[in-house]
């Protein structure tokens, strides 16, 4: 696949990636000026000259996708032992990030709240997948990034979502919702897990989880009841902004958009002393 089509294809998929670019050459150097090469986390396309030198643009490639930096970056090379090239000239390259990274979003259940949520999490920079066994609960229109999902064995699909994914469950079922807890907390490679719910609901689960072996550690990481405690409200238009908030706080964070001093932002926003809703 050539540079350009993996470019738009990658773009269209919202996988981030850098765009390697030979924009000068001294001397005798393997490619021209005007090469490129696509990096993702774990994908090549195109070429910039194979050996060593398209090694350390890949390493450098990487660094800049696992630090998620929006910077482009100029680098020099000299081709010679220090890269085990022979060639002797020296060429510069231009690294471009493309795409921002995006969250993984899964959430369980299509009742009024979760209606009330889609739009706000459609209009974010996220992929989202909406899950529930009831085909009547979904409207008629679902925003582009957002997968509908129907299934009869919704717990199944918390092992559809990739590692560092958000989850959203909010069904109409507290045994499907507990169900659903425990198959998310024993994967533990989550980045956020909201439970709609009361302080009595949490209390309730986290008995049930402590007889099924989950340890105090685990269950500290779920978020119940979820939303900032600065929007409140009982219509599901206020529970979803304040739940689509939290989100936003936690994907900032995340992507080390708003963090000080190794404190994150839902940790400053969401202390579990105020938080206030307590719905389902």
């Amino acid at each position: 696949m050539s540079w350009i089509s993996a470019l738009a294809e990658l773009q269209q998929q919202g996988e981030p990636c850098v765009l390697v670019t030979i924009i000068e050459e001294q001397g005798s150097t393997p490619r021209n000026s005007g090469s490129k090469m696509v990096v993702t986390a774990e994908r090549i396309f195109e070429t910039i000259g194979g050996g060593h030198l398209e090694y350390k643009a890949m390493e450098l490639a990487r660094e800049m996708l696992t630090s998620r930096t929006q910077q482009t970056r100029l680098e020099r090379f000299s081709l010679g032992a220090s890269l085990g090239q022979c060639c002797g000239g020296a060429t510069v390259l231009l690294f471009e990030p493309m795409g921002q990274p995006q969250a993984h979003i899964a959430l369980f259940g299509a009742g009024h709240v979760g209606r009330a949520l889609i739009p706000l999490l459609a209009s974010l920079p996220l992929k989202v997948r909406w899950v529930d066994s009831r085909d009547a609960e979904f409207p008629a229109y679902i925003p582009s990034n957002v997968e509908k999902v129907l299934s009869d064995e919704v717990v199944d699909e918390v092992d559809e979502m990739p590692a560092g994914s958000y989850f959203i469950v909010m069904t109409h079922n507290h045994q499907l919702d507990l169900e659903l807890t425990q198959a998310i907390l024993a994967r533990d490679d989550f980045a956020y897990y909201g439970l709609i719910g009361s302080k009595t609901k949490r209390v309730k689960f986290e008995h049930r989880l402590r007889e099924r072996g989950f340890s105090a550690e685990q269950m500290q990481r779920m978020r119940c009841p979820m939303g900032l405690p600065e929007v409140k409200g009982k219509l599901p238009a206020e529970i979803a902004i304040s739940i689509a908030g939290e989100i936003v706080a936690q994907y900032n964070a995340h992507f080390g958009q708003d963090t000080r001093k190794g404190e994150s932002t839902v940790s400053r926003l969401l202390p579990d002393s105020r938080r206030t809703h307590t719905h389902s």
